[in-house]
C-alpha cells in the first residue's frame, strides 16, 4: 500500500522530468548565442515548461529574458508579439542606436522622444526597415534570450524576422521557439514527445511527494494521458481532490476504473468539470464568458461584457484560480493552458456563446482606435455576417497598409464563408483576396475560391480580369505552369487597367514556363505589354515591361540582347524600385544559364548578391540561392553540392514553383558523381512532373540531360523537338550536340 492520499501540494505542479536531452540542446542554445531553436510538440506536452526551465537554468551568465505570446486575435500589427514582450520589460536602451528604431516610438516606452521617420512608399521597404530596426533593437539589450510561444499563431513579418535574424545574426541573441505544427523558420527543430511511462511515473511521484509508485498505478496512468504532462498534473491533482486516492490506496489496479475508458480529449473535460463543481453558478458563467474573450481574463472588461459590477468579478476569478483553472498571481488573470480555456469554451451553450460574443464585440466597439481583428473574431462566432464582413475587410485593410499581405488573405478568407454576401461585394473583397494572397502564403487555401468565383457567368467583367490574373499568378507559383499561364490568357481582355494588363502580358511574355506557345507567341505578348505600359504612363509598369522583354531576347539568345542587359544594369530607374533591380538580374542569371552563357550567368549574380534588396527581401532568397545551384553545377563546382539542394528541396519555405528545377539539377548532378540509377530515376521524375504542369523548362533539359545518361537518342530528339516547337533553338543545342555525337559513335 501507498499513502498518496497526502495533501496535494500546488507548488509540485511545477515538477520537472525527462527531457534531459532537450533541455540540454536549450542550454547550450542560451549558453552561445547568436542562436535560435524551434520547439515542436503537441498541446500540453510541455513546450513552454520545457523553455522555462532553460531560462531558470543556474551558472550561465545573467542575460535579459523578452517573453513575446503569439496570439491569432493580435491587430495586424507587424512584429506585434515582440513589441508587446519589449513594452512589459520595458528595457532602457543605450544612445547611438540606428535611428531606424525610431520606427517603434510610437510603440515603445523606452523610445518615447526618439525621432520618428518619415513612412515609406513602398510596403516592401517599410517592412525591411522594421526588421532592422527589430535587430538593432535587440542587439543593444544583448545578452538577451527572446522566447516566442506560440508561433503557429505569429505574424507573418514576426515569421519573417525570425529568418532575417538567420541571414543577418545578431551577437548575444538566443530565439526560443514554440509552437504545434513545424513552422517554415531556420532554426534547429526540437521535437517533444509526450511522456514516456517511466517519465510519467517519476512525475506523478513527484507530485504525490511519494518515492515509488506500484507500477500497475503508473501504467493505468500512462494509458489514459498518453504522456500528455499537462494532463498528468492534471488527473493526479483531480484524484486528490476528488478523494479517489482513498480507494486506490487499497486497489492500485482501480485507477482505470475511476477515469473510465475515454480518449484525452474528454478525459480532461471530465477533469476540469470536476474542478469546477465547487465554483457557484456566478463564478462558472463570470469564467464562461472569460473563456468567450480570450486567453487572458481582464475584470473589468468582463464585468462591463456581463453588466455586474467589476467587485463581483474578481473575487471569482480569484476562486478560479484557487480551483486551478487559471494561474494564481498573474495580473491579469490567464488560463492555466489553452486546453483549458478551450474546455471551458465549450461547455458554454451554443446559444449563450453566440450572445456572449456578440456582447463582448459591443463592448470593443466603443475602443479607440477600434480593434477589428477581435472585433472580427467575435462578430463572426456570434453569426452576425455583415459585421464580420465589415470588420475583417478593415482588418484586412490594416494588414495591407503595414505590409503584411499573408494576415490581410487570412481575414479576406473568412469573409468568403458567407453565401449571402451580394455578388460586387464579394467579387470587390475576392480581387483584395487575390491581390494578397499573391504575395502572402494563403495561397492553397485562396485558388479554390477564386475558382469559385470565377464560375459565375454573371461576375462583373472588371473583377472577372483581377480575379482571373491573381488566380493566375498563383497558380504559376504553386508550380502548374499550363494552368497558370491560360488563366492569365483568359484574363488579359478584361483588364480595363492599362497598367495590370502590361504586367500580365509582361507575364505571358515568358516562354519557359509553357508549352503550347512559340516563341512569336511570347513576342507578339511583349509588343503588347509595351503598348499597355506606354498608355499606363506608370513607370514601374514599363519597367516591368523592359525586365521581360530583355528576358525573353536572351532566351532566344540575341547577339544584342547582352549589351543591351549591360546597359539596363546602369538605368538609374532602378534605384526607385530596388526588388525590380534584383528580380531582372535573377531573371537574366537564369535567361543566361538557359541557353549555356554561363560567365554572363555569374556577373549577374554577383551583382544581385550585392543589391541592398537582396539583404531586405527574404522571400526572394531561396530564387537566389536555386540560381546559385544552377550556376554551381553549370560551372563545376560540386563539392557540397547535392547537400545543398537536398537542404532547399527540405526547406518549408521554398517556392513549389522551384521545386522541379532542383529536382533537375540533383538529377544532373547524380548523373555527373557516377550514380546513374539514382539520376535516372531523378530525371524521369522530373520529365513525368514537368510534362503534367505543362512546363518546357526543366521539361527539355530533362529530356537532354537523360539521353545524355543513357545514351538514348530518342530522349535527345524529344528535347530537340520541344525546342524547335517552342521556337528556341538555343535550348536544343546540347540535344543536338549529343545527337551529332551519338551518330558518329554509331557510324
Amino acid at each position: 500500500m501507498f499513502p498518496l492520499s497526502a495533501a496535494f501540494n500546488l507548488h509540485n505542479a511545477k515538477a520537472f522530468v525527462g527531457r534531459g536531452g532537450e533541455l540540454a540542446v536549450l542550454r547550450a542554445a542560451v549558453a552561445a548565442p547568436p542562436a535560435a531553436v524551434l520547439v515542436l510538440g503537441e498541446g500540453g506536452v510541455g513546450k513552454t515548461r520545457l523553455v522555462a526551465e532553460a531560462l531558470t537554468t543556474t551558472g550561465l551568465p545573467p542575460r535579459r529574458v523578452i517573453v513575446a505570446h503569439c496570439d491569432d486575435l493580435r491587430e495586424p500589427l507587424p512584429l506585434g508579439p515582440l513589441l508587446d514582450g519589449l513594452r512589459r520589460h520595458s528595457p532602457s536602451l543605450p544612445d547611438g542606436l540606428d535611428p531606424s528604431i525610431g520606427v517603434f516610438a510610437p510603440y515603445l516606452p523606452a523610445l518615447a522622444g526618439f525621432p520618428v521617420p518619415p513612412a515609406l512608399n513602398d510596403p516592401r521597404a517599410e517592412r525591411a526597415r522594421l526588421l532592422r530596426a527589430m535587430a538593432s533593437v535587440l542587439a543593444a539589450l544583448a545578452p538577451v534570450v527572446v522566447a516566442l510561444e506560440d508561433l503557429h499563431m505569429a505574424d507573418p513579418v514576426t515569421l519573417e524576422f525570425v529568418a532575417y535574424l538567420a541571414a543577418h545574426p545578431v551577437p548575444g541573441l538566443t530565439v526560443l521557439m514554440t509552437a504545434r505544427e513545424p513552422m517554415a523558420v531556420p532554426a534547429a527543430v526540437l521535437r517533444l514527445a509526450p511522456l514516456s511511462p517511466h517519465e510519467v511515473g517519476s512525475l506523478a511521484e513527484a507530485l504525490l511527494r511519494r518515492d515509488v509508485l506500484p507500477p500497475v498505478f503508473v501504467t493505468q496512468l500512462f494509458e489514459r494521458t498518453a504522456g500528455v504532462p499537462f494532463l498528468v498534473e492534471e488527473v493526479v491533482r483531480s484524484l486528490v481532490e476528488r478523494h479517489e486516492i482513498e480507494r486506490i490506496d487499497q486497489r492500485p489496479d482501480l485507477l482505470g476504473d475511476v477515469l473510465g475508458d475515454v480518449a484525452v480529449p474528454a478525459l480532461l473535460r471530465d477533469v476540469l468539470l470536476w474542478r469546477m463543481r465547487p465554483l457557484d453558478e456566478a463564478t462558472r458563467d463570470i469564467l464562461g464568458a472569460a473563456a468567450v474573450l480570450g486567453m487572458v481574463a481582464e475584470a473589468r472588461t468582463l464585468a462591463v461584457v456581463l453588466g455586474v459590477p467589476v467587485g463581483e468579478v474578481e473575487p471569482a476569478l480569484r476562486r478560479a484560480a484557487d480551483a486551478g483553472l487559471l494561474h494564481a498571481g498573474t495580473q491579469p488573470p490567464r488560463f492555466r493552458h489553452t486546453l483549458a480555456r478551450q474546455v471551458v469554451y465549450e461547455l458554454v451553450p451554443e446559444v449563450a456563446r453566440r450572445m456572449l460574443h456578440l456582447h463582448c464585440a459591443r463592448v470593443l466597439e466603443r475602443q479607440v482606435p477600434r480593434p477589428v481583428a477581435q472585433l472580427a473574431h467575435h462578430y463572426r462566432l456570434a453569426g452576425s455576417a455583415a459585421d464580420h464582413v465589415r470588420n475583417a475587410e478593415a482588418a484586412a485593410d490594416l494588414a495591407t497598409a503595414r505590409g503584411d499581405d499573408a494576415t490581410a488573405a487570412r481575414f479576406l478568407l473568412a469573409t468568403m464563408d458567407h453565401p449571402e454576401l451580394p455578388r460586387r461585394q464579394r467579387a470587390r473583397l475576392a480581387g483584395k483576396l487575390g491581390r494578397s494572397a499573391v504575395e502572402g502564403v494563403t495561397q492553397a487555401e485562396a485558388i479554390p475560391v477564386l475558382r469559385r468565383i470565377l464560375g459565375d457567368r454573371k461576375l462583373p467583367p472588371g473583377a472577372r480580369g483581377e480575379l482571373g490574373l491573381a488566380l493566375g499568378r498563383m497558380l504559376r507559383q504553386q508550380g502548374e505552369a499550363a494552368a497558370g499561364y491560360e488563366e492569365i490568357e483568359r484574363a488579359v481582355p478584361y483588364l480595363t487597367h492599362h497598367g495590370r494588363r502590361a504586367r500580365a502580358l509582361a507575364i505571358l511574355s515568358a516562354p519557359d514556363t509553357v508549352l503550347g506557345r512559340h516563341a512569336e507567341d511570347h513576342l507578339r505578348y511583349c509588343a503588347a505589354a509595351f503598348d499597355a505600359a506606354e498608355r499606363s504612363g506608370d513607370p514601374s509598369a514599363m519597367l516591368s515591361v523592359e525586365i521581360a522583354e530583355l528576358s525573353l531576347r536572351l532566351e532566344l539568345d540575341e547577339p544584342g540582347a547582352w549589351p543591351a542587359v549591360r546597359a539596363a544594369l546602369t538605368d538609374e530607374r532602378f534605384a526607385a524600385h530596388p526588388r525590380d533591380h534584383l528580380r531582372a538580374c535573377l531573371n537574366w542569371a537564369q535567361g543566361a544559364l538557359h541557353t549555356g552563357r554561363h560567365d554572363r550567368a555569374a556577373q549577374l549574380l554577383t551583382v544581385a548578391r550585392g543589391l541592398p534588396a537582396a539583404a531586405e527581401y527574404e522571400r526572394i532568397r531561396p530564387v537566389v540561392e536555386l540560381t546559385e545551384h544552377a550556376l554551381d553545377l553549370a560551372t563545376g563546382h560540386l563539392d557540397g553540392l547535392e547537400e545543398r539542394i537536398l537542404a532547399f528541396l527540405a526547406r518549408p519555405d521554398r517556392l513549389p514553383l522551384t521545386i522541379l528545377d532542383a529536382r533537375l539539377y540533383l538529377g544532373r548532378l547524380r548523373a555527373r558523381t557516377g550514380r546513374p540509377a539514382e539520376a535516372e530515376s531523378d530525371l524521369r521524375a522530373v520529365i513525368a512532373d514537368a510534362a503534367r504542369v505543362g512546363a518546357a523548362w526543366p521539361l527539355i533539359p530533362a529530356h537532354t540531360a537523360l539521353a545524355e545518361l543513357l545514351g538514348d537518342p530518342a530522349h535527345a530528339r524529344t528535347a530537340l523537338d520541344l525546342a524547335e516547337r517552342k521556337g528556341l533553338p538555343a535550348w536544343g543545342r546540347s540535344a543536338a550536340s549529343l545527337l551529332a555525337h551519338l551518330a558518329g559513335a554509331a557510324g
